[in-house]
């Protein structure tokens, strides 16, 4: 079946240039896609959200129960640079 899509032409070149590196044609990675979107099935689903839940609730940044955002945190500059890469640190002091 052939099907028309509407996508801004940078994009498509740029997908273009993308799909050449991974040595197929932009219309094999989007037929590729789409057989996998369309063969995924509802457990399979299922399964990827539980896990992807699983690995939020282990990482470092989970919050604490009743955690808020707070807006002046965010902007806390001394805090990002706790978790920058000790070269990014010294290029920044």
């Amino acid at each position: 079946m052939n099907i028309t899509l509407s996508v801004d032409e940078q994009v498509v070149e740029r997908a273009r240039k993308v799909a050449q590196a991974m040595g197929k044609s932009l219309n094999q990675v989007i037929r590729e896609h789409l057989e996998q979107l369309a063969g995924m099935d509802a457990a399979r689903r299922k399964a990827i959200a539980e896990e992807f839940v699983r690995l939020v609730g282990t990482g470092r940044g989970n919050p604490e129960p009743g955690w808020k955002f707070d807006r002046e945190a965010t902007h806390d500059r001394a805090a990002f640079r706790r978790h920058e890469p000790p070269a990014v640190r010294r290029r920044s002091a």
